[in-house]
């Protein structure tokens, strides 16, 4: 699309390469893959790695199977204040639910005890489900608009900012909510859908929310008249600044040529505005309105594909929804939402000695509509038998496996305490950032490989034939070493 923002991502272009080269995430430019297209290509010459030694490859064949994986695909709704059990929703198929909290009885009053504890007992029970939620708060669900004044609606985000804060680890998002119908920004009777009082609310919100969550705000307007500058630039993106906190949900998706006044004129530039945003911060909503061909298959999945969309409402709207199932195309949407992650290949040392250096490149490609959207460790794990080392990766972060081919890699210090043996496991694994769900296998990453997956473990096994020989090539070995961990490239 062509947009007023073109000079901005022509400025950036730099930045976009020097991402790449600090993190070690770039495109690979050794494989011998002719898919891989021309830009890829050129990324790939930012890559430096040049193994010392001897190596041998693994190549991989990727699944057409569903599965779940945290933080991504269809959603479906929960109460957190009824007191229902809401393990269902994983064994549904799902790890997303929106979970839309009513404040009607507190729209002139502030918040009493009785309900931040009953919330406090509705996220414990979405953790024990092993799922997250969509977090938004509302005073109304319908088109009236009831809400509370200013200074009350501050008072509830302050009183509510502590269990925000507890319960950060099964919180996906946050919806900006609050304000007007549905608290979608629109329709306020208490006069607050207006720029000056929506950005007291965002911003009294980025601040009562945890700063590794981010804020999803109705309109991409609402966020420019806020937050001016734009869509984020990449040397913004993961950054401490609040705009680089604000994602979008677009809750009438498709609706009709601006979505329902999702996207004011000209059109193209606000939808630009989505994709350029989408690529760092997360996008999701619902459908609301059948409109073809818009919301038919292909134009629906070009614009999840574009706009780099991570969720999708799985019960609203229906009509919308069986179209995809009647055209065939509701699979691959499920499959597509959010990330989707394979292996491609693995290259590592052909041996390592006990204390010395292991050399690890993975090529991970992403066939999904975005990249994981919060904060994520990568780490390399050995094992053999009873004995495990793990080594956290310290510059990528799995935010940036962007759609597309991506290569992890690493040097490694080996334990010199380790037996000689041709059996060392060595798995990738891409746990929650939260140590209280890190050892939780359901919110690790599950790779769309056949044979790869732990699922007692939560990591994907790269090999099971790694070979520890005390005569392996090179002589850089610490005899001290007792860590698998990470060395300078």
């Amino acid at each position: 699309m062509k947009t007023s923002w073109s000079g901005l991502l022509l400025a950036t272009l730099p930045a976009i390469a020097g991402i790449a080269c600090d993190t070690g995430m770039i495109t690979d430019s050794g494989s011998d893959d002719s898919s891989l297209d021309e830009d890829v290509a050129r990324t790939d010459l930012a890559s430096t790695w040049q193994p010392s030694g001897p190596t041998v490859t693994r190549h991989f064949d990727p699944t057409a199977e569903d599965f779940r994986n945290p933080e991504r695909g269809y959603y479906v709704g929960v109460d957190l204040l009824s007191g229902d059990d809401v393990q269902w929703v994983r064994s549904s198929g799902h790890t997303l639910a929106i979970a839309i909290v009513r404040l009607d009885d507190y729209i002139d009053r502030p918040l009493d005890a009785a309900l931040l504890q009953t919330l406090r007992a509705g996220f414990a029970d979405v953790r024990r489900a092993g799922i997250k939620v969509i977090l938004r708060f509302a005073y109304n669900d319908d088109g009236g608009g009831a809400d509370a004044e200013r200074g009350l609606m501050l008072t509830h985000i302050d009183q509510l900012a502590p269990v925000l804060h507890d319960n950060a680890d099964v919180i996906s998002v946050v919806q900006a909510g609050f304000i007007g119908a549905w608290g979608e920004w629109h329709t306020s009777a208490s006069g607050l859908d207006n720029d000056t009082d929506r950005g007291i609310i965002l911003r009294a919100l980025l601040d009562a929310t945890p700063r590794s969550r981010v804020v999803q705000v109705r309109t991409p307007m609402y966020k420019e008249a806020i937050f001016p500058g734009g869509p984020l630039a990449p040397s913004e993106a993961w950054s401490a600044e609040d705009r680089a906190r604000v994602g979008h949900h677009n809750d009438c998706f498709l609706a009709s040529s601006d979505d329902y006044g999702t996207f004011d004129s000209p059109i193209a530039e606000w939808e630009d505005y989505v994709e350029r945003d989408g690529r760092y911060l997360p996008v999701g909503g619902e459908t609301c309105h059948l409109n073809a061909p818009k919301t038919d298959c292909a134009r629906a999945i070009q614009y999840m594909n574009d706009q780099h969309w991570s969720y999708l409402n799985e019960e609203y709207n229906q009509t919308v929804l069986d179209g995809w199932v009647e055209q065939g195309c509701d699979a691959g949407i499920s499959r597509k939402l959010g990330y989707r992650l394979s292996l491609v290949s693995a290259t590592l040392s052909e041996s390592v000695a006990p204390g010395g250096v292991l050399e690890v490149k993975l090529l991970v490609d992403n066939q999904g509509f975005s990249a994981p959207f919060n904060p994520r460790p990568i780490f390399l794990v050995v094992r053999r038998g009873a004995r495990v080392w793990k080594a956290r990766l310290t510059g990528p972060d799995a935010r940036r496996l962007h759609p597309g081919t991506n290569a992890i890699s690493a040097r490694l210090r080996f334990p010199a305490d380790a037996n000689p043996a041709s059996d060392y496991q060595l798995a990738l694994w891409l746990p929650d950032r939260d140590p209280g769900l890190r050892g939780d296998p359901r919110y690790s990453i599950r790779l769309a490989n056949p044979r790869v997956w732990d699922a007692t473990r939560g990591w994907n096994v790269v090999t099971g034939a790694l070979v520890v020989d005390p005569s392996a090539y090179g002589d850089d070995v610490d005899p001290r070493a007792r860590e698998l961990t990470e060395l300078p490239r």
